[in-house]
């Protein structure tokens, strides 16, 4: 099936104005842009609907149905039961709620795993746990590679151990985890699972209930959605998790890991994420699918799709003795998410892409612990381009041509 890149960059308002036209934008690792039904709906939602949802009057209960119908359509795109799925502020803000959670189920002398790959947001609180008197053990990466190896999770794993946190892909490293394949171990040993999505999830949401782990992180912000955490909880654990919401939502599971009032309109707005999805669907395939199998389908185009624009990239940075890529480098095996050492200081080189209005980063992207693992120097930090399906064969060339100058 041929990708309608003309079709697909119409459904993002960015690209019909001056600053779209103009920018080349590799920074999707730090947060897409927003596609038209996202923002369309937040502007109804501050029109018509700002007020306290659920009440009888007009603008109160339809905004309501338009919360519901965001968690809905979510979570039956992502394979779960619409109320396994929660709303937060932030996935940071939702990794540490969890944790809290953890810190009063688990006992002191029970074992948490964490790794030396995550993004700080999801291994930070899950460390702090220590100061419960909860032991916390370190899967860490291969040093050349920056791989996690399940072997070594094997060794780590024994019956006190209640749970095991780990990236789906890093932002740093982006080697794609077998996420399948690891919950499958953690089970076997009692262990519940905990995978931070939030550097996969735009490449294409995955159905969670497949994947089996018990929580799954992921920002709608980098979604093409706006400014939101979600969490997909599975039952069981999340009904024997203790409440961290009001007392009187003990019973209801997606209000259970929500301390503070949501941001209303930016849940109503999160149903966009889906409308697009759906419109990138229908205009690609047969349309007569229930949205887990739509998603399915969208999964698996938009990964073939950016291997396709990755190819140019990884070969030009295989070419270049001055370039480190840190992970893989077949795109098969990576996210579009591209981490470089190099020789001048990536601030530098940042800048002067921007000079040439392209957009990228250098910083160590609260990614300090595996750019450590691989030898590198946090406080320096990489060069980071990322890329999702919208971004045109063009927007790379360009990018080479630009490198190959500053270089």
């Amino acid at each position: 099936m041929m990708f309608d890149i003309d079709f697909i960059r119409a459904q993002f308002p960015v690209f019909e104005t001056k600053t779209g036209q103009d920018w080349a934008f590799f920074e999707n690792a730090g947060g897409s842009y927003a596609c038209g039904p996202v923002i369309e709906r937040l502007n109804r939602f501050y029109r018509e609907r700002k007020m306290q949802p659920y009440w009888p009057a007009r603008p109160s209960y339809l905004g309501g149905e338009e919360m519901d119908e965001a968690r809905a359509r979510l979570s039956a795109w992502m394979g779960i039961d619409a109320d396994e799925l929660s709303f937060g502020p932030s996935t940071t803000q939702n990794t540490y709620v969890l944790s809290q959670a953890f810190r009063q189920m688990l006992a002191e002398g029970e074992s948490i795993i964490v790794t030396n790959q995550d993004h700080e947001a999801n291994s930070g609180p899950w460390r702090r746990l220590a100061e419960a008197g909860i032991e916390v053990r370190e899967w860490s990466v291969n040093k050349d590679s920056g791989r996690l190896d399940p072997e070594g999770l094997k060794h780590l794993l024994d019956d006190k151990v209640r749970l095991v946190c780990f990236p789906h892909c890093s932002n740093i490293i982006a080697d794609i985890n077998p996420v399948k394949d690891i919950v499958k171990i953690a089970k076997e040993a009692g262990a519940y699972t905990c995978v931070d999505g939030v550097s996969y999830a735009p490449h294409g949401l995955p159905n969670t209930r497949e994947l089996g782990a018990d929580i799954y992180l992921f920002s709608t912000y980098k979604t093409y959605g706006p400014h939101q955490g979600i969490m997909a909880i599975c039952r069981e654990l999340g009904e024997k998790l203790p409440n961290q919401g009001h007392h009187f939502n003990a019973g209801n599971l997606y209000k259970r890991f929500t301390p503070a009032g949501p941001d209303h309109a930016q849940i109503a707005a999160c149903a966009g994420i889906i409308d697009y999805f759906e419109a990138l669907h229908d205009h690609h395939f047969q349309s007569n699918r229930s949205l887990s199998d739509k998603g399915h389908a969208v999964h698996s185009f938009l990964k073939s799709r950016e291997e396709t624009l990755m190819q140019p990239l990884l070969d030009y940075i295989k070419s270049k003795n001055s370039l480190r890529l840190l992970g893989p480098d077949q795109a098969q095996e990576r996210a579009p998410t591209f981490a470089i050492k190099t020789q001048a200081a990536p601030q530098d080189i940042n800048k002067r892409l921007a000079e040439r209005k392209i957009a990228a980063g250098g910083d160590n992207f609260y990614g300090q612990r595996p750019i450590e693992a691989m030898g590198l120097d946090a406080s320096v930090g990489v060069l980071r381009l990322s890329l999702v399906h919208y971004t045109s064969e063009e927007d790379v060339l360009l990018l080479i041509s630009a490198l190959d100058d500053i270089l």
